[in-house]
């Protein structure tokens, strides 16, 4: 598991950070699309299981920013 560590940031850090896991998200997304392309499941798997988890992080920084 992997260890938590706490860094504060301003909203302002967290809204950077975001705008760069969304450009990290659609590499992926589109890495996926084209590995389905390409009948590639285990790139497939590998690229959506990756966007999923950027997904659901930049899911946790956007809550932060709107408390």
């Amino acid at each position: 598991m992997a260890k938590t560590i706490a860094v504060k940031l301003t909203s302002d850090e967290i809204e950077m950070i975001v705008d760069a896991l969304e450009v990290d998200l659609e590499g992926y997304a589109e890495a996926a699309k084209e590995a389905r392309g390409n009948n590639n499941r285990e790139d497939v798997a590998t690229f959506t299981e990756a966007a999923t988890r950027i997904q659901a992080l930049m899911s946790k920084l956007q809550d932060l920013i709107e408390d």
